[in-house]
């Protein structure tokens, strides 16, 4: 999914904080600062105590507050703290684990599960019963009419579970074949009945719950409950008091009572507000090192590295036949020769060293290095740095140069196109720079413009018109997750959404890998077949994929019990504040 695009199931505290952006520096400030490695692996969080605000800044306002609806995380940045699924994530095994759901056992064919819930309320204090766990997979998941990326990843070969009720507290699902993620497949979140059928039976379920309706109507049984939301301006939440986790001592979960956070689009504007204590938490970029270590001293804080994260920055292509482009520009977009050309001449190392002064990793396609078990430099093809290559190629299927020095096609057409990237957002802008430097070089005119990020998600996921993006995926746990996106038939599949039939005969055989995959439960033949599949999107090149940085937050001291991943914040419901 997009870099702010959802489609990792990522724990509860990581949506808290919002989406740390994936950036990080190593820049030498004339002032020591320390960046702190944390392992996690002998870590747990000791008992603290009930009360604080935790202060936050949100890129973005959201598209949506329906959980079902929101693919960008401007939305499930918001939403997030609202909702449970019947499993989580444990950030430091990657293990699923309960959350509505208490326990659960499983037949001997592997295809019959049951479910036991907790006593769990929602916001209006009713209890959850196997009935909204029903609704939501039935009426919501498995609704044709309501257009969700959650189905994506809801289905066997193509078929959906079956989920009945078998008494208030518990719900059996039936598979159509032993499913290897299935426990992680069922942390979507679950919605209330009683709230919800009567705008899901109206055919009203996809504009419900919008960025204009009252907190107070969204009900969910999540960490906290939104109270307030004023566009452009914050977003407060309430801790909930009917959550069902509590500490050793018997003490409420979460420690944290409420939660404030401010929407800033400019993050310089959001580093400054950490710098002066306006916020808690700091995703740090590449540029923002210089300004912490002048601050280190007297800014009480500490700077996590985590690491190689799965998140990835690429250039995407229209390839939708239905985008209001030019047919020509279509032809080119289409052509794997082209899209290989443009990859020859995108400099990744130079980027890793510029823009992210050297914490990121060069990549050729959807793996990096935080993914240990699929990621192999050796079995991916490569597109190294050659501008000459890159004009050869595109001179070997057509173009031509004419006296201006650009390329122009057999029909005369200026070999030209716009790129965008979301305003504001330093690293894609000097990525989008680099890029049209470069592609200049070779004969190929680029635009390169910045647009509001919601613009840009409706423009790449709604109504298609765009040319070429940079943009990014957050990755995930694993390669299944990310089936909306590698599926022809998937809604974010970027260079050509929602295909009836696969439109080619690579992405019909990654359908088919992914197919595999899911009902493969050997784990090493389960890894051979999405390499396989990554293989062929790295030889294809419908995106053309350029870095994978590392991830540094910045955290004020006054929070404890503090254990940042790439996959998300361990037992984050624990932190608490110390003043």
């Amino acid at each position: 999914m997009l870099k702010e695009v959802k489609y990792l199931l990522l724990a509860f505290f990581v949506i808290i904080i919002g989406f740390l952006p994936f950036y990080l520096i190593s820049s030498k400030p004339s002032n020591p600062i320390e960046i702190k490695k944390l392992d996690i692996t002998n870590l747990e969080p000791v008992v603290g105590k009930e009360g604080g605000v935790l202060k936050r800044t949100l890129s973005s306002d959201p598209k949506t507050l329906n959980p079902v609806m929101a693919q960008e995380t401007s939305s499930t940045a918001v939403i997030g703290p609202l909702f449970n699924g019947l499993t989580k994530v444990n950030e430091k095994t990657l293990l699923p684990e309960g959350d509505l759901a208490e326990r659960w056992e499983v037949d001997s064919t592997g295809t019959v599960w049951r479910f036991y819930l907790r006593d769990v309320k929602w916001f209006d204090g009713k209890p959850v019963t196997a009935d909204d766990v029903v609704f939501t997979y039935n009426q919501i998941y498995y609704n044709d009419s309501i257009p969700t990326s959650s189905r994506d990843v809801l289905t066997v070969e193509g078929k959906p579970f079956k989920v009945r009720k078998l008494d208030d507290k518990t719900v059996e699902f039936t598979l159509p074949k032993p499913f290897a993620v299935f426990l992680n497949a069922v942390g979507q979140p679950i919605l209330p009945k009683h709230i919800l059928e009567k705008s899901v039976k109206e055919g009203k379920f996809p504009s419900t719950w919008t960025v204009n309706t009252d907190p107070k109507e969204i009900v969910g049984t999540g960490p906290y409950k939104l109270v307030k939301y004023v566009q452009g301006q914050y977003v407060i939440y309430e801790r909930n008091p009917y959550y069902w986790e509590k500490d050793k001592l018997g003490q409420q979960l979460p420690y944290i009572v409420s939660i404030q956070s401010q929407i800033i689009k400019d993050p310089d504007v959001s580093l400054v507000k950490f710098l002066s204590g306006e916020s808690d938490i700091y995703g740090v970029r590449p540029s923002d090192l210089p300004k912490l270590a002048e601050n280190y001293k007297k800014g009480d804080f500490t700077i996590y590295n985590l690491g190689p994260t799965p998140a990835i920055t690429f250039i995407v292509f229209n390839q939708n036949p239905k985008a209001p482009i030019p047919k020509y520009k279509l032809k080119w977009f289409q052509n794997e020769k082209f899209r290989q050309a443009i990859s020859y001449a995108i400099d990744r190392v130079g980027i890793v060293n510029m823009v992210y002064n050297g914490l990121a990793y060069p990549i050729y396609t959807a793996v990096t290095p935080a993914q240990k078990r699929l990621f192999d430099e050796s079995y991916y093809p490569k597109y190294p740095y050659d501008l000459k290559k890159a004009k050869e190629i595109l001179l070997s299927i057509g173009f031509t140069e004419g006296k201006d020095g650009f390329l122009y096609d057999k029909e005369g057409h200026k070999l030209s196109f716009t790129l965008i990237t979301n305003a504001g957002n330093k690293e894609r802008e000097a990525i989008g720079n680099i890029v049209k430097e470069d592609l200049k070089k070779i004969g190929v005119e680029v635009n390169f413009q910045g647009l509001d990020f919601n613009n840009l998600v409706s423009k790449l996921m709604a109504n298609y018109d765009f040319e070429a993006v940079i943009i990014g995926l957050t990755g995930s746990i694993d390669p299944y997750f990310g089936q909306s996106v590698w599926l022809s038939s998937g809604h974010m599949h970027m260079w050509n959404p929602k295909q009836k039939t696969p439109a080619t005969d690579w992405e019909a055989k990654i359908d088919q890998l992914f197919k595999e995959a899911s009902i493969e439960l050997d784990p090493v033949k389960r890894d051979n077949l999405y390499k396989q599949a990554f293989k062929i999107i790295g030889e294809k090149q419908p995106m053309i994929f350029i870095a994978a940085p590392e991830e540094m937050v910045a955290v004020k001291n006054k929070l404890k019990n503090v254990f940042p991943t790439v996959w998300g914040w361990y037992k984050g419901d624990y932190v608490f504040i110390d003043k």
